[in-house]
């Protein structure tokens, strides 16, 4: 069993990984100054690049849409993974062993070195299987495509390949670049012979093939549907299960539809591979399809996860066929729509055809429609259960009544639950059943459910900070990011955004930039000056107790953002990495010196400023006679403070 990776094992992580090189795999960065780059941010659309990484400091942060980081929250979102996944993936790329605590353990060196076998392994077969789709023996293969409006460059996109008919073909492709029998066995990519021990034979033979990718874009598996008549296999062949391949955790299309959910907050699940490759060339990009399997918790786990499942909004639209087995399967999807907070919608075209046979006969604009023609799954529910009683008769209506109130009380949406008690009692006719007495069994439905469902969404515990949109809190390296939870909630205060045109918060944000991006210019005198200077603007205030704070603990620098952003309300992280990666106007190192230096005077400069007022507010409301030794001690301290902001303005 996995335990939480240890404090110390994550800095070191987080202090080996070099962001830019990380981020460079997702953006392409140009330089922007001493220690800093920028480019296009991969959170949101824009034209201009706002992205900012500074790498001395391990922090990214986008001026466009807020969203900032160290190298585990970046890898976090772009890849949708966990914390505890996102350490161990940084930790294999570097070479590292993590520890865990509570004798917990996590995967192992070795471990880790065969699943990067078993992946390269599954790279090269992909990679086999696409060239061989050119090839003269998979004309068949082509042909297949083609009739259902998938062109050479849709099944390049997709990764389609062919399976040649050989029974050895992929096997001495593979072994020939060096994989093991023994590591070949367990890629579920062949077969033991029967008839031979010791023999193994390609899985896939004569067959189109899918790869199917984890939501990182590594192939795990592979889908393969049946071309030849006289293949006496099923219709459709998937992976087994290994230790890559897990049926229930992984969605075909996941990969290539992920930043499409996140961004959209939709997911669209539909039955097949065609059937995904109809809805992205469509226009609809948040379509993904299981793998021979049911959806189940374990994708609603990606699901919610991709869709940022938190109450705020989305929504999961389910296809099914128009035919018996899609209305359970639909019906089965219901079952687990109360795990989401997202809507579940349900969209079935009325003649039967599914997304890849209504792209065929109707065009992108028909598969559009469908997903755009969605209704409730609760509304979908509730009518298919109606088929089995007789609603011509008041016992039926009964019967169905007491059936389909209980479903209407499990929605979320307490308006909405209303509007369905309404249509409930119009679906089952008003001869026999009332509005009154519908709401009432509504009603009673709901009082039996123990903190149930209807039960409305959490408030905004994260607290708030001048509605700047695409603020989020990032995920520290706590226990509750590794997925524990601890303590009860607590609400955060409302920060108000700090005027830009007010000098003092301007000063103060200045100061707050030089001390983050640039701790080691600090001398002594600049670091005490700055430790106890009063920080009049609220947030700034708050982020000068976390500075002091990780200086007080001797903070290394490779933690010294991090530690900063932990030290803070989680509504006010993200302006942490805003403010370590904001450029600096400073062409080269000695002018960096030289602005750190007026910066941090002139804070110090407002630092004596305001002592000298509160002396000598001090000196004027006191009697020179009730005390005169004070009185003179104040006037040597208002001197020397002079003293102090004259030799300052010399430097």
């Amino acid at each position: 069993m996995a335990g939480l990776i240890k404090r110390e094992d994550i800095d070191e992580v987080r202090q080996r990984t070099d962001i830019k090189e990380v981020v460079e795999a997702y953006v392409t960065l140009k330089s922007a100054g001493i220690g800093s780059w920028k480019g296009l941010c991969p959170f949101h659309d824009e034209r201009s690049p706002s992205f900012h990484v500074r790498p001395q400091m391990g922090s990214y942060h986008c001026f466009g849409c807020g969203e900032g980081g160290d190298v585990i929250s970046f890898v976090q979102k772009q890849d949708h993974t966990s914390f505890s996944e996102t350490v161990e993936k940084l930790a294999a790329r570097i070479g590292f062993e993590l520890h865990y605590e509570d004798g917990g353990t996590g995967p192992r060196r070795e471990d880790v070195g065969k699943r990067r076998r078993l992946l390269d392994a599954h790279k090269v077969a992909a990679e086999f299987y696409r060239e061989q789709l050119l090839t003269q023996g998979a004309a068949t293969a082509r042909q297949f495509l083609q009739e259902r409006g998938f062109d050479r460059e849709a099944a390049a996109h997709f990764g389609v390949g062919y399976a040649p008919q050989g029974w050895d073909s992929l096997l001495n492709h593979l072994t020939g670049r060096g994989f093991t029998l023994d590591e070949l066995k367990l890629t579920g990519m062949f077969s033991a012979s029967s008839s031979n021990a010791g023999r193994f034979y390609d899985r896939f033979r004569g067959r189109l093939i899918w790869p199917i990718r984890d939501i990182t874009g590594d192939t795990v598996g592979f889908g393969a549907r049946k071309l030849y008549e006289d293949d006496q296999g099923p219709k459709y062949l998937n992976t087994p299960e290994t230790s890559l391949y897990k049926k229930s955790q992984v969605l075909y299309g996941i990969d290539l539809a992920k930043k499409e959910i996140a961004k959209n907050r939709q997911l669209v699940v539909v039955e097949g591979y065609t059937d995904v490759m109809a809805c992205h060339l469509a226009g609809v990009r948040t379509a993904v399809a299981t793998c021979g399997t049911a959806f189940g918790t374990d994708h609603i786990k990606i699901a919610r996860r991709l869709l940022s499942d938190d109450g705020t909004g989305g929504e999961v639209v389910f296809t099914f066929d128009g035919d018996a087995a899609g209305q359970k399967a639909a019906l089965r999807a219901f079952e687990e729509d109360q795990r989401f907070t997202a809507q579940t919608y349900v969209a079935v075209e009325a003649s039967g055809a599914d997304p890849c046979e209504l792209r065929q006969t109707r065009g992108d604009d028909a598969v559009r429609a469908l997903i755009a023609d969605r209704r409730p799954l609760f509304e979908f529910a509730i009518k298919a259960s109606f088929d089995a009683f007789d609603l011509s008769s008041g016992e039926g209506q009964v019967k169905a009544l007491r059936h389909a109130a209980p479903i209407v009380a499990q929605i979320r949406d307490v308006s909405l639950r209303s509007t369905y008690t309404r249509e409930l009692s119009r679906w089952l006719g008003m001869q026999y059943v009332g509005e009154d007495q519908v709401a009432r069994a509504v009603s009673s439905a709901a009082r039996r459910e123990t903190g149930g469902p209807g039960a409305s969404a959490s408030g905004d515990r994260q607290g708030r900070f001048g509605q700047q949109p695409g603020e989020q809190a990032g995920a520290g390296n706590t226990a509750a990011a590794q997925g524990t939870q601890a303590g009860t909630d607590v609400e955060e205060p409302y920060y108000e955004r700090p005027d830009p045109r007010d000098p003092i918060a301007r000063m103060e944000r200045e100061a707050l930039e030089v001390v983050l991006q640039q701790p080691t210019l600090l001398t002594a005198t600049q670091w005490e000056s700055f430790s106890t200077s009063r920080f009049s603007v609220p947030v700034y205030e708050a982020l000068h107790t976390a500075v002091i704070a990780a200086g007080a603990a001797g903070t290394e620098l490779s933690r010294w953002v991090e530690s900063v952003r932990e030290g803070v309300p989680d509504v006010l992280r993200p302006l942490v990495s805003e403010l370590a990666v904001r450029p600096l106007p400073a062409k080269d190192a000695e002018a960096m010196v030289l602005y750190c230096r007026d910066i941090l005077n002139r804070l110090t400069e407002l630092r004596i400023t305001q002592q000298k007022a509160d002396k000598l507010g001090q000196l004027q409301r006191m009697d020179p006679a009730a005390d005169p030794t004070l009185y003179n001690q104040l006037q040597r301290d208002l001197m020397e403070l002079e003293m102090q902001r004259r030799l300052l303005r010399e430097e």
